[in-house]
């Protein structure tokens, strides 16, 4: 029998905070979740990581973007659609745009890459845990669009891996369901 770890037990017991108020994280706190992320798996250390940090009112501009996104994919998309596209980031205190950086190399492909950037979205979700705040990663069909890319200023080598949307919990958490490791594991 494995003794008790505070640290597995952190784990075992992290999710989502789809219900987010203020405060969101300090610019220092914000700082250190990033720090983490930056450890993330990095095959040939490409480094295929990048964040943009969204508060304030720049998270409206974010939902005009958003909006902008849904119009290129859906013409006529309505009221409800565009404005749950508008008011989306301003669920949270402080929204980071996860992306992943795409960089040609002879051993690690495109998908790794991918992987790579995921895993610092999910590492910055564990930093936000440790330091008391709550978060949920956010993607629909936003990551497909090759010109909301271009909108956040970046570059046609980048891929919007997620949105993290970072605050204090409104509310506790929610129920964890059971799971058995037996169910999605199998000795080889």
């Amino acid at each position: 029998m494995t003794p008790s770890n505070d640290r597995l037990q952190f784990l075992k017991e992290r999710n989502s905070a789809p219900r987010l108020t203020e405060p969101g994280p300090s610019a220092t706190e914000l700082n250190e979740m990033l720090a983490c992320a930056l450890r993330s798996p990095d095959h040939a250390w490409l480094r295929p990581w990048r964040f943009l940090s969204v508060t304030g009112e720049r998270r409206q501009a974010l939902g005009e973007c958003l909006e902008r996104s849904l119009l290129r994919r859906n013409p006529e998309a309505e009221g409800a659609a565009r404005e749950k596209a508008l008011k989306g980031p301003l669920r949270a205190p402080t929204v980071i745009v996860v992306l992943a950086k795409l960089q040609e190399h002879p051993k690690v492909p495109y998908w790794e890459q991918r992987v790579s950037a995921g895993c610092a979205a999910f590492s910055l979700l564990l930093a936000a845990e440790a330091l008391g705040y709550g978060g949920v990663w956010r993607t629909g069909d936003y990551p497909q669009d090759p010109e909301l890319v271009a909108d956040l200023g970046s570059n046609a080598d980048e891929e919007i891996v997620g949105f993290i949307y970072l605050g204090s919990r409104d509310g506790g958490s929610k129920a964890l369901p059971p799971m058995n490791v037996e169910d999605f594991h199998r000795a080889w």
